[in-house]
Order: C-alpha cells, then sequence, then structure tokens
C-alpha cells in the first residue's frame, strides 16, 4: 500500500510539473521592454536640454545616468514574442554599448564637438531600438500575439483543441487585418504589404481546411509551419 502511495504521488507530481511547462508566461505574449522604455527619461534630457542648448556641462552631468541606462538595457530579456527579433535587437545593444565608449572618451579628453556627435548617436540608436521591437502595425502585432501561443506551445504539444481555437481567433484577427491600412510613414511599402497580407489569409484558410478535414497531427503542423512563414513574409515586409 505504502509503494502504491508513493507511485501516484509521483505519478501526480510528474503530471503536475507537464501542465506548470505548458503554461504560456502572459509576459511573453506582450512585446515591451521597460528597461528600454526607462532610458527614455535621460535620453529626453540629452536630446531636448543638453544636444540642441550645446549644453556640454550638463552631458557630461547625464553620464552616470546614461550609463546605468545602457546597463539596464544590455541586461534586459526579450520577451519570448520577441525572440525572432533578438539578432538585430542583439546588434543593436552592441552598437549602444560602443557609442557609450566613445560618448566617455570623448567626455574624458574634454572634445565638446565629438560629445556632441555622440549624443546624437544615442538618440539615434535608441530611436532604431524602439523600431526593433514596435509592430510596424497594430492589427499585425494582435495576429502575432495569437499566433505566438499557437506555434510555440500548442503545435509543439500538439494539443489539438487549443490549436482549433487559436485558430478560430486568428480568423477574426485575420479579417481585422484585412481591413486595416497601411501606416502613411510606411506608404511605399503598401503594395507588398497587401501582396504578401493576401498569400498569409490564404495559408490560414488551408490551415482551417486542414482542421475540418481531421485530426492529422502531420498535415495540421505542416499547414501551421506554412502559414508562419507566411506571417513571417509579412512582417519583413516592414523590416
Amino acid at each position: 500500500m505504502f509503494k502504491f502511495m508513493i507511485s501516484l504521488f509521483f505519478s501526480i507530481f510528474v503530471l503536475s510539473l507537464s501542465g506548470f511547462a505548458e503554461q504560456i508566461n502572459p509576459g511573453d505574449t506582450s512585446g515591451s521592454v521597460p528597461e528600454l522604455y526607462e532610458f527614455h527619461e535621460v535620453i529626453y534630457q540629452v536630446w531636448h536640454d543638453a544636444w540642441p542648448n550645446k549644453n556640454i556641462k550638463l552631458l557630461a552631468e547625464l553620464y552616470p545616468e546614461i550609463e546605468k541606462g545602457v546597463g539596464k538595457v544590455t541586461n534586459a530579456k526579450l520577451p519570448g514574442i520577441l525572440r525572432e527579433k533578438k539578432s538585430k535587437w542583439d546588434g543593436g545593444v552592441k552598437e549602444l554599448n560602443k557609442i557609450l565608449k566613445d560618448y566617455k572618451n570623448a567626455m574624458d579628453q574634454k572634445d565638446s564637438a565629438s560629445l556632441m556627435n555622440s549624443a546624437e548617436k544615442l538618440h539615434a540608436q535608441f530611436e532604431k531600438l524602439i523600431r526593433t521591437i514596435r509592430p510596424a502595425m497594430k492589427e499585425l502585432d494582435e495576429y502575432h500575439v495569437v499566433l505566438y501561443s499557437l506555434y510555440h506551445y500548442y503545435m509543439p504539444n500538439y494539443d489539438f483543441e487549443k490549436i482549433k481555437t487559436s485558430v478560430a481567433e486568428l480568423n477574426k484577427k485575420m479579417d481585422i487585418l484585412m481591413k486595416a491600412n497601411v501606416p502613411m510613414r510606411l506608404a511605399p511599402k503598401a503594395e507588398k504589404f497587401k501582396a504578401a497580407r493576401n498569400e498569409l489569409k490564404s495559408s490560414l484558410d488551408e490551415l482551417a481546411k486542414t482542421l475540418q478535414a481531421g485530426n492529422n497531427k502531420d498535415e495540421v503542423k505542416e499547414a501551421i509551419e506554412r502559414m508562419h512563414t507566411k506571417y513571417q513574409q509579412l512582417n519583413g515586409v516592414f523590416e
């Protein structure tokens, strides 16, 4: 009886761990990096106060806060939903640290012109990092939030019921996305976007038909993979 109870307890423990492992961390579906937005506080002072007024003294005084902010951004962990942007993010962070080094060298050498130049580059690099994690379109980002859970959790574990629920939700998001207009700043890419959007819609329709045809694991996974690739191509239009 004792051995049975131990075996039963162990089985329940393993199952509970398995269930826990499949849970989605809510933070992973939010494409936000708080450390970067906190860094904006000192960047704002650099760009809107010190730099336009050529206030070299203030640029030097702000260095400790700049260094602290860069350190936090460097150590920041990207949420799971931004994993596909990690390479670009890492490259941007590396460049940010290079600019910080140039900033300090100019400050130590009392080279006002170089310090002003580094301050300008610092602001520009901050903006690049913001663009790296900022979704090009709200509607596309909302589609991706659902796709993230489907592709990285439900498909690998092959949770058929959650896959069907996700695809139904993706269809709703797709309807909204199909009606969305490209932001004015991205207008030159509108035609490529529309073509890629139509391909994503077709691949999602194919996935829905595959699910309706039955629970064929290989076919369902292949259809999800094709749809995910079409999403990447659509998102890539803006990169």
